[in-house]
């Protein structure tokens, strides 16, 4: 049981952002990916950004960031033909994942409902992920579920804007919380041998984000809004300018104002208003910009050490540029080389690196063209002659 999941396939109706990154983090634990697009209408993520090569529209940087480690396959699932494949696949295959994230309408007009699924396969795990949950056809992205979540009203400066977040945590986080509910459902099967239907609505998991904000309302009658870099509850955290560009400073307790206001050139904000967080709070304003006068006699990287030394979380605001280099970042890259033509690809890094992972040196297959493992998949492993396999084509199924 060195690898649990090597004997796991994940089979995937995908598009966008959502599940792809999800059925990306099977991947990474060596687990089998089938993503399935419509032969015509496929994942709109894949002409997005910059074509790898000239010619290769479909195969762009966008979609390429989190679909390696993943085989490909086209269905039209309007074709009786394609629902037979899938039948077949799901069965013959052994599926353990089948996952979908499109409208609930669209999943019940095509029969891959939960009840769809189980009667071909009784001890499926099938998981859809919404935008707000499996009775609602509402369109979703994520700027708006950003929106609608509270995300956005929590994200700009004070008495500015909302503000997007910078990165798709709607998605992202309905991924990693559908993970955890896959998993136990793993655990579930493990144990009684039963399949089971998982439903994951992005706005329910956006919203398990606002952790202080709902409970400062709805108990203590305290509405949160943006304040830019600062935080209302503490201080001082916020950006700090050096004499060479800017850091984070986040004093977390007293203690650590206490070993700040010794440090050389910080003697100055010694003030017995300030000895607890509560009065720095109150004084906000000024105890960040007298500090900002301190903090900018140095360079960043000489208040890096100076506050590393003595146990004061701060960083160097970097951009990617810096994050790819940062010595605990760096190792855990994940790397996919197309064999053909020895072009490359470099990825963000897992969450947590698998062994799996660790023991194919971090690097993974190339991101799939557009239903490349078709006859692959239909004629070597599900059994379907060639001829029935062009008959398929032809259809239009594949």
């Amino acid at each position: 049981m060195a690898n649990p999941f090597r004997n796991i396939t994940f089979l995937s109706m995908e598009q966008a952002t959502v599940l792809p990154y999800l059925s990306w983090r099977f991947a990474h634990e060596g687990a089998r990916v089938i993503r399935f697009e419509h032969p015509k209408y496929a994942d709109p993520n894949r002409r997005i950004g910059q074509p790898y090569r000239e010619g290769e529209t479909s195969m762009c940087s966008y979609f390429m960031a989190f679909n390696s480690g993943k085989e490909a396959m086209t269905l039209d699932l309007a074709q009786p033909k394609a629902k037979e494949i899938l039948k077949d696949v799901i069965q013959k295959l052994n599926v353990d994942i089948f996952a979908v994230n499109t409208l609930p309408k669209t999943i019940g007009k095509l029969s891959i409902d939960y009840e769809d699924i189980k009667a071909i396969k009784p001890d499926i795990i099938w998981v859809s992920l919404n935008g707000f949950g499996p009775d609602s056809n509402e369109a979703a992205y994520d700027p708006v579920l950003q929106a609608r979540g509270g995300l956005m009203d929590l994200t700009g400066e004070d008495g500015g804007e909302p503000q997007v977040c910078g990165i798709y945590i709607p998605d992202l986080g309905t991924s990693n919380h559908a993970y955890g509910e896959i998993m136990k459902a793993l655990y579930k099967r493990a144990i009684t041998g039963e399949g089971s239907r998982i439903d994951v609505a992005m706005i329910q998991s956006t919203a398990s984000w606002l952790l202080q904000p709902i409970t400062m309302y709805k108990t203590f009658d305290t509405v949160m809004h943006r304040r830019g870099n600062t935080h209302e509850f503490f201080s001082p955290v916020s950006v700090f300018p050096t004499s060479d560009g800017w850091a984070y400073v986040a004093v977390g307790n007293d203690l650590q104002w206490g070993r700040l206001i010794t440090l050389p050139g910080f003697e100055g904000l010694a003030n017995p208003e300030w000895e607890a967080n509560k009065g720095r709070v109150k004084d906000m304003d000024e105890v960040i910009s007298q500090m900002a006068e301190c903090t900018k006699k140095y360079t960043t990287a000489d208040l890096l050490k100076l506050f590393n030394e003595n146990t004061i979380a701060a960083a160097k605001v970097n951009d990617v540029t810096d994050v790819v280099e940062d010595p605990f970042i760096k190792p855990h890259l994940v790397k996919s080389v197309e064999e053909e033509t020895g072009f490359e690809i470099t990825m963000a890094p897992a969450p947590v690196t698998s062994e799996w992972l660790k023991e194919n040196d971090m690097k993974m297959s190339f991101p799939p063209r557009l239903g490349q493992d078709n006859e692959k998949i239909i004629v070597g492993e599900l059994g379907w002659t060639q001829e029935q396999y062009e008959a398929a084509k032809a259809e239009g199924a594949i």
